[in-house]
């Protein structure tokens, strides 16, 4: 018999955190020359993130960042996000 490890609960929420911060920084650079929109799908590469996992963190950095103001600003076939520096 094999046995199996399952990931701890604090990895998991590392790794959300790491990804939420690596979002963040990837926005705070895009929006220091001023006002910032955009589609997951189309940042997803640029980022190392799936559209799915960027709008989930999205919705948590809307909240937390304080240094951005994150407005959802429209929706066309995808949310697209308007990111300014605060």
């Amino acid at each position: 018999m094999s046995a199996t490890t399952q990931p701890s609960a604090t990895n998991d929420e590392e790794d959300a955190a790491s990804k939420e911060e690596q979002l963040k920084e990837y926005l705070s650079q895009k929006a220091a020359d001023g006002e910032m929109y955009f589609k997951s799908k189309f940042i997803a590469d640029e980022v190392g993130l799936s559209p799915k996992e960027i709008g989930a963190l999205m919705v948590k950095l809307k909240d937390s960042a304080t240094d951005l103001e994150i407005e959802k600003w429209s929706y066309t076939s995808a949310t697209t996000w308007r990111i300014e520096s605060a």
